[in-house]
Order: C-alpha cells, then sequence, then structure tokens
C-alpha cells in the first residue's frame, strides 16, 4: 500500500510545483486560450490563459510512477504501463492539436482525420497490447468480455474488443473535453474519479483470485490481472490533478487544453478496461456522460427540428446563460460528479457482495 501513499503524494507535489514554471513557459512565449465569440461573455477574460496544463500532470504522472517503483523497489506490470501508455499517447495527439491551434495560428487545430488517425493509432495499440502479456493464471491485461463489476457474458473476440475499446477511449475523451469548458470543472470531476478507481483497485488486490486460498469467499473474488497497480497508477493520477487543480481553480491561471483532457479521457477509458469495470465507468464518471449526452441532444434537435434544447451546448454554459456565476455551476457539478461516484462505489460493493 506503500506504492499507492507515494504515487499520490509525489504526482501531487510535482504539479503543484511544477504547473507555475509552466505557466512562465508557456506566458513567455505567448501560448494563450483562443476564446469563442459565441461562447459566454464573461469568459472574455480569460483570452490569453496559458493552455496545454496538460503537460504539467502527464509529466507528474508519469515521473510519479517510476519513482514509486524505484522507492519501493517493486517492479512495473504490463496493466499499469499499458494505462500509462493510453494516457500519454492521448495526450500526444491533444498536444499536437493544441500546437498547430496555438503555434501555427490555426484555429481548428489538427484536421479531423489527423486526429481521428491519432486516436485510432493509440488506441488500437492499447487494445491489441491489452489482449496479450498474460501471467501466470493466464489473466492478460484486458479481456474480451463484457465487464460492470466484473466480466458477464460470452467472449465477443479481439475485433469486436478493439472496437468497443476504441469507443470507449473516444467518449470518454470526447467527454472530458467537452466538460473543460469552466475552470477547474473536468480537473476536479477527474480527480474524483481517479479516486474512485483507487479504491477499486485496492479492494480488488484484497479480494483477488490470485489470493483465493486465503478468501473467506473464494467464489466472489476478482480475476484482474494487475489491481495494486492500477491503484497505484489512480493514485498517480489523482494526486497530480489535484496539484494542477490548485492553478486550474477559478480564476485558472492556466488551462488543460486538448493535451489533459483527451489524455485524461484515454486514462479512465484505460483504468475501466483494465479493472473490469467497463459500464460502470458511466456511472463513475456521470457529469462527462451526461454533458457529452447535452451535446448529442442539442446537435440532434437542431438538425431535426431545427430548435435547440439548451441555450448553448455543452450543458455548463447553458447555466452560465441563464445567470448561473461561473463557480456556481463548477461547484454544482463537482456534486453531481460526487454523487456519481458516491452511486458507483455503492453499486461496485453491492455487486461484489451479490456475487
Amino acid at each position: 500500500m506503500r506504492q499507492i501513499l507515494f504515487s499520490g503524494a509525489i504526482g501531487l507535489f510535482l504539479t503543484l510545483i511544477g504547473t507555475p514554471l509552466l505557466i512562465k513557459l508557456l506566458a513567455r512565449k505567448g501560448y494563450g486560450q483562443y476564446i469563442r465569440d459565441d461562447g459566454p461573455r464573461t469568459h472574455g477574460s480569460k483570452k490569453g490563459t496559458p493552455t496545454m496544463g496538460g503537460i504539467s500532470f502527464i509529466l507528474a504522472t508519469l515521473i510519479a510512477y517510476a519513482l514509486t517503483k524505484v522507492i519501493t523497489g517493486s517492479q512495473p506490470t504490463f496493466s499499469g504501463v499499458l494505462v500509462l501508455f493510453l494516457f500519454a499517447g492521448m495526450g500526444l495527439v491533444g498536444f499536437l492539436d493544441d500546437y498547430i491551434k496555438i503555434v501555427k495560428q490555426r484555429s481548428l487545430g489538427l484536421r479531423a482525420k489527423a486526429k481521428m488517425a491519432g486516436q485510432l493509432i493509440v488506441g488500437i495499440a492499447f487494445a491489441i497490447l491489452a489482449l496479450n502479456f498474460a501471467d501466470a493464471r493466464q489473466q492478460t491485461p484486458a479481456s474480451d468480455r463484457l465487464s460492470f463489476v466484473q466480466d458477464f457474458g460470452w467472449s465477443f473476440g479481439p475485433v469486436i474488443f478493439a472496437i468497443w475499446a476504441l469507443f470507449m477511449i473516444l467518449a470518454m475523451s470526447n467527454g472530458v473535453n467537452l466538460t473543460d469548458g469552466l475552470d477547474g470543472l473536468a480537473t476536479g470531476a477527474s480527480v474524483m474519479v481517479f479516486g474512485a478507481y483507487t479504491f477499486i483497485g485496492v479492494w480488488q488486490y484484497q479480494e483477488s483470485c490470485a489470493n483465493a486460498e486465503t478468501l473467506t469467499n473464494p467464489a466472489s473474488c476478482f480475476e484482474v490481472r494487475d489491481p495494486l497497480d492500477l491503484a497505484v497508477v489512480a493514485s498517480a493520477l489523482m494526486g497530480a490533478c489535484f496539484g494542477f487543480l490548485w492553478w486550474n481553480t477559478s480564476p485558472a491561471k492556466i488551462f488543460m487544453g486538448d493535451t489533459g483532457s483527451l489524455a485524461l479521457g484515454g486514462a479512465l477509458a484505460g483504468l475501466a478496461i483494465c479493472s473490469r469495470t467497463e459500464l460502470l465507468l458511466a456511472l463513475l464518471g456521470g457529469l462527462f456522460v451526461l454533458i457529452t449526452m447535452s451535446v448529442v441532444i442539442q446537435v440532434g434537435s437542431f438538425r431535426t427540428t431545427g430548435r435547440r434544447v439548451f441555450r448553448m451546448a455543452p450543458l455548463q454554459h447553458h447555466f452560465e446563460l441563464k445567470g448561473w456565476s461561473e463557480v456556481l455551476v463548477v461547484v454544482r457539478f463537482w456534486i453531481i460528479q460526487g454523487m456519481c461516484v458516491i452511486v458507483g462505489l455503492g453499486i461496485f460493493y453491492a455487486g461484489w457482495r451479490a456475487s
């Protein structure tokens, strides 16, 4: 368990001290945020705020994981490394998008096909690798069966699994990206979900089928390849995001940009896939799902009826235009996300008890 404490503490420390250095560097180079003209008027003051802040917590997470392994003398696992690969790979795609937007002064960043190609390359590589590297019990980092609290149903093969994994990765990346519209909103929500996955990893480790001989109820054990290391990764992510939130909360000194939002979405999807809680992620990350659905509803309604359901999508901007202050929207949305995490963890525990 020391690994979990070390990774979280190191991630927190690195972003607390490293983010202001990144802010100065980005400000010196003039890498500031572009603000949409059709957005809430109160956002005009954000123009020029340094962006690409995801660099801070990506590096902090990777360093925290590596240092934890060195300090504790433990070995990295394939599951942990794969989640970090997906996290950093999606962050790289986001960085290229941000870089072209800001440095090359092209408002749309990467072309849609190029951005999708980058996400597909990273996602497919993750999916292929995740079905390999079996341990002594023949458990691979991921399973080609659907999962909620544990795997269920039948195996649907590597091709369908790859498609499903890509859907999850793209959905969560876009969900975090859409949520990242107000100071600290996506960062704070992500902290809660990573905290939940830290708890899930610890619980799965304690109730792992690898320890079936010592369990009071072996029938309810978890078939997860490296649950403790997934908790270490989740803790590093939680700590790094917490430290970044100090500088990202209102009034934000830095934004995460696509660099951060795509990376966080990839990490969430990777943790869900490797911990065999794929469908549970829709509850644990309920705020991201809610905000994504608001965009889907808005676009669908406008294209079919010519009418808008919300004053503006994503959903957080609708409430801003109704007169809610930015801080009020963020805090109330954090409360919603906290409730989603509580419900998700309750269902996770209930599912384990029922099994």
